[in-house]
């Protein structure tokens, strides 16, 4: 019988976020196929990275080879499932060091993971692809005052939403409707990330559409509308069930082969790897003769998206009729 390969799922990590990965690494866990695999949860948290075991016990792992001790048995991953959301495995920290190591990982390089982890750079660099993207600026801390309030609100408009830059998107999130609300908003961002991009407001339909590549494979998932009960997809919305999430989308049958082909053109423009999750607006838009048509506007696109059983993506996949083991098998199989 053919030797299992050791999954360490990844998780933890220094942001807000932290308790969200630890849920996903548990889904993941939950997912992977243990007739070929065998799996360890690995929480990241500063400098402290501990293998957690099943008798609940937690051992230190290696930053020289990320192996770890398991009674006797040294133990070093054969493949490494990220699944934090954040710093240090969104943004590209995490993929480094494992290149360093030569231990294959499930998500996008370090460039990728650094340029989609910062929402600013992506948008301008997809722009030059012709992506639509809402109008927006940069704050970065200490140079708050090269630009005034009545400045920015000039430039981007009201409402318009605050959010950290480099960060998850979850946290740390303003919906601005006053020029008064635009410097508390920006404040509390900074407490997030030390940069901050100020987005105009696109009203219209939320859409999320997950994806991946593999060899001589892709699959690209059914869209999901977002339907928040609050002022915007929020902490709340996302984890504490205040939003509706339908699966397929109520759109036609043009606009999701439309927003799915766009996924599919971003994904191999940035040359990602693993599963991603892409979110738009979709707004209406009048062409030259004055006909109404929707445009696609890309948000944001997540290189770690959620894998709680109530995530998008096994939302997503459970509604392409396939398996979300099949699907992890795909990942990892393509990377050993």
């Amino acid at each position: 019988m053919e030797k299992k390969k050791i999954i360490a799922v990844v998780c933890g990590g220094d942001s807000s976020e932290y308790e969200v990965s630890l849920r996903s690494a548990h889904g993941i866990e939950s997912f992977l196929d243990k007739e070929i695999f065998e799996v360890f949860i690995i929480v990241l948290t500063g400098t402290k990275w501990e293998a957690h075991l099943t008798d609940k016990k937690q051992v230190p792992v290696s930053r020289e080879d990320f192996s770890f001790k398991v009674g006797r048995r040294t133990v070093r991953p054969d493949f490494a499932y990220i699944t934090i959301h954040g710093t240090p495995g969104e943004n590209g920290i995490l993929q480094g060091y494992f290149d360093l190591i030569r231990l294959p990982y499930s998500t996008s390089g370090v460039l990728i993971e650094a340029m989609t982890f910062n929402k600013f750079t992506l948008n301008q660099y997809l722009k030059g692809f012709g992506v639509s993207v809402s109008e927006s600026l940069v704050v970065r801390r200490g140079n708050e005052d090269l630009v005034t309030d009545n400045e920015i609100i000039d430039h981007i408009g009201l409402p318009c939403f605050v959010k950290p830059n480099a960060g998850g998107s979850s946290f740390g999130v303003s919906k601005v409707k006053s020029l008064e609300q635009l410097r508390p908003a920006i404040h509390l961002a900074m407490e997030e990330s030390d940069e901050v991009m100020v987005e105009a407001f696109m009203p219209g339909t939320e859409l999320t559409c997950g994806l991946y590549k593999v060899a001589g494979k892709t699959v690209i998932f059914p869209v999901t509308e977002v339907v928040t009960h609050n002022e915007f997809f929020d902490y709340d919305a996302k984890y504490n069930g205040e939003v509706d999430e339908i699966t397929p989308a109520r759109i036609s049958d043009d606009l999701r082969d439309r927003v799915q082909s766009l996924s599919s053109a971003i994904y191999d423009i940035l040359g990602c790897s693993g599963i991603i999750r892409i979110d738009y607006i979709v707004t209406k838009v009048k062409d030259e003769n004055g006909r109404e048509r929707e445009r696609i506007n890309m948000l944001e696109i997540n290189t770690t998206p959620g894998m709680t059983p109530t995530s998008f993506i096994p939302q997503q996949v459970k509604a392409a009729g396939l398996d979300i083991k099949d699907v992890l098998t795909d990942i990892i199989e393509d990377k050993l």
